[in-house]
C-alpha cells in the first residue's frame, strides 16, 4: 500500500512498485483513508509519507501496527529531520528512507522490508542509536543478559544490515546469525526482528555484554 497526499509522487511510487513486480493493493492520499483501506487491502508493507493531512504520519503508524502485526510500515519522507525519525521509530515503523533515495535504493528498501530487515537511509540509524542511548533510562536489573556475541549481532541488527550481510562480516553462517537472533528473541521475549530493533534502541542493549 502507498500513502501519499501528493497524487504525483503517490503514482509515481505505485508504478515502480508495479513495473518491479510488486502487487500495489491500494494507494491513499491520507491517514484516515489508509487506516479505513488496509483490512481489505491486506498490505505486507505500507510506503509511508510523514507529513499527511489530518493525521500525522506517526499516528498512522501507529495505527497500522495495530491493525496487525505482519504489517510492516516504511516511512518515505521529504525529512530526515532527527525529531521524525525518531518518532517514527517509536510508533512502530520499520525503516526511514528519505525520498532523495534513488529508485533502485527505494526497491532494495521495499524488498528488505518485506523480508524483515531494519532499513534505513545511512546515518539514520546511528542517529537514532545514539538519541535514544542519551534519553534511555539505564535498563532495569531485572534484563536478560546477552552474551557478547549476541549483542554484536544485535548491534549490528539495529544499524539495518541483513543477515547475510552481518553472516559476511563475522565469518559465520547465515545460520547460525538467524540462530543467535531467535535466541535473543527468545531471551527477551520479542517476537519479529521489528521489535528486537525497537528494543536494542530503546535499552542501548549494545552495551550490555557479559564475560561470556
Amino acid at each position: 500500500m502507498v500513502v501519499d497526499d501528493h497524487p504525483m509522487w503517490r503514482d509515481a511510487v505505485a508504478r515502480d512498485l508495479t513495473e518491479a513486480g510488486y502487487a500495489v493493493t491500494a494507494t491513499a492520499s491520507s491517514g484516515v483513508q489508509a487506516l479505513r483501506l488496509v483490512a481489505a487491502a491486506r498490505p505486507d508493507v505500507v510506503i509511508l509519507d510523514l507529513q499527511l493531512p489530518g493525521m500525522s504520519g506517526v499516528e498512522v503508524t501507529r495505527g497500522l501496527r495495530a491493525a496487525g502485526d505482519h504489517i510492516k510500515v516504511l516511512v518515505l519522507s521529504a525529512s530526515g529531520e532527527h525529531q521524525d525519525v525518531l518518532d517514527a521509530v517509536k510508533a512502530g515503523a520499520a525503516g526511514y528512507l528519505v525520498k532523495s533515495a534513488g529508485r533502485a535504493e527505494f526497491l532494495d528498501a521495499v524488498r528488505r522490508t518485506a523480508e524483515g530487515d531494519a532499513v534505513f537511509t545511512p546515518g539514520l540509524a546511528g542517529l537514532v542509536l545514539g538519541e535514544y542511548r542519551r534519553l534511555a533510562m539505564a535498563p532495569a536489573a531485572d534484563t536478560p543478559k546477552l552474551t557478547e556475541r549476541e549483542t554484536e549481532i544485535l548491534r549490528m541488527v539495529a544499524t539495518g544490515l541483513s543477515y547475510k550481510q552481518i553472516a559476511r562480516r563475522l565469518v559465520l553462517s547465515h545460520r547460525t546469525v538467524q540462530n543467535h537472533v531467535q535466541n535473543t528473541l527468545g531471551k527477551l521475549q520479542l517476537h519479529n526482528r521489528t521489535e528486537l530493533v525497537r528494543y536494542a534502541i530503546e535499552h542501548g542493549l549494545d552495551h550490555q555484554v557479559t564475560d561470556e
